[in-house]
């Protein structure tokens, strides 16, 4: 377990075969909550997209999970090879310096405290010989979008209605795990 700077009492670790069926849960719930805010995200999650996509990514030990008092408040996926999204939203890269991001999701009562900042300082900060953390997101999810432009990611171009934000994260240093 690592706890993050700043935020204490929070903790992050990689998730197990165990959290899968709450993961699913808590992006699901996510999902309905953002629909019903009229939040056009991951709508596709609550028919059972991307189940099988993010058991994998468990199995893979790709998903990690935020803790506080031992429940999951907050999840994210890093993958350091393109899934089939990601080569159709940027192109095939062959390069493997860049870390793609996925699913960083948080419970709708801890958004706004600073975890999802922190997340990204965490990956920022824990891994090694990557040049480029990537994402993309629903461009017309103008929270999302300056989110991310607010810590600092690049908006490099739109494609089929999605912003692709890149920042560069040249470190030495080992990814947790």
């Amino acid at each position: 377990m690592v706890y993050f700077e700043g935020l204490k009492g929070f903790n992050i670790q990689i998730a197990t075969k165990d959290d899968s069926s709450k993961v699913i849960k808590m992006l699901k719930r996510i999902a309905l909550w953002m629909k019903d805010n009229e939040i056009n995200q991951w709508r596709f999650l609550l028919d059972g997209g991307d189940d099988e996509e993010i058991e994998q990514a468990i199995t893979n030990r790709e998903t990690y999970i935020v803790l506080k008092d031992n429940d999951i408040v907050a999840t994210f996926t890093l993958l350091s090879k393109q899934s089939e999204w990601d080569r159709y939203i940027w192109g095939e890269d062959n390069t493997s310096k860049t870390l793609y991001l996925h699913r960083l999701a948080i419970i709708p009562r801890y958004i706004k405290k600073g975890i999802g900042k922190s997340i990204l300082a965490w990956i920022q900060n824990n891994v090694s010989d990557i040049e480029y953390l990537r994402l993309d997101c629903v461009a017309d999810n103008i929270k999302l979008n300056n989110f991310y432009k607010n810590n600092e990611f690049e908006l490099v171009d739109l494609t089929d209605g999605h912003s692709k934000f890149q920042k560069s994260i040249r470190r030495n240093k080992k990814l947790f795990n």
